[in-house]
């Protein structure tokens, strides 16, 4: 708990350095965002599950459009399997390890953006403190002047993050790649 306010703490502090940079900031709506994932099976349903608490924002330069940035966290205790009776052993050491790193991150660093309709970014992934940088492929939809959704997918290997130890590290019945599609709505502060 105090290890999450802290990551929100920094995140605040980051977000709220107005000095250097006219900024304009877009909070995420966690109430109609979604992060979904999904991972495949060999003979079987893939595993398809939602974080439910999700945070985010972004910061727009306004002035020389290159600055920008974006940190988005799931809290993993807040996931949601269709192989519900798998919930406690998705959550323990075997995969996301929720009592050590209860937290995963996208964090897209310092990006470009002048009003593009479909953009691509190089976003770090943080899970069980490990970092990989990711590409992801958005499309971001100006439903109102203070109301944007950004819809994208990305993909990574769960091997590159240790999801999957002893017997589930194997790749020949739960597959290695994950896919995750986000739905974020953001409005402007």
């Amino acid at each position: 708990m105090i290890k999450t306010k802290f990551v929100f703490l920094l995140v605040f502090i980051f977000f709220n350095n107005k000095i250097l940079f006219a900024t304009e900031q877009w909070v995420l709506d966690n109430e109609i965002s979604t992060i979904n994932f999904e991972i495949p099976l060999f003979l079987a349903k893939n595993v398809q599950g939602k974080f439910k608490d999700i945070d985010g924002l972004v910061e727009i330069d306004l002035e020389k459009k290159k600055n920008n940035k974006g940190i988005f966290s799931v809290k993993i205790e807040s996931v949601e399997i269709n192989y519900s009776k798998y919930r406690n052993l998705l959550l323990s050491d075997v995969f996301f390890n929720l009592q050590k790193y209860p937290i995963a991150l996208i964090d897209t660093n310092k990006f470009s953006y002048n009003d593009e309709k479909k953009v691509e970014l190089l976003v770090e992934l943080q899970i069980k403190n490990k970092t990989k940088a990711i590409p992801v492929f958005l499309e971001v939809i100006r439903l109102a002047e203070k109301l944007v959704q950004i819809k994208g997918e990305l993909y990574f290997l769960r091997s590159d993050f240790n999801l999957g130890k002893g017997k589930w590290s194997s790749t020949a019945v739960l597959k290695d790649e994950i896919k995750i599609q986000i739905s974020l709505f953001l409005f402007k502060k």
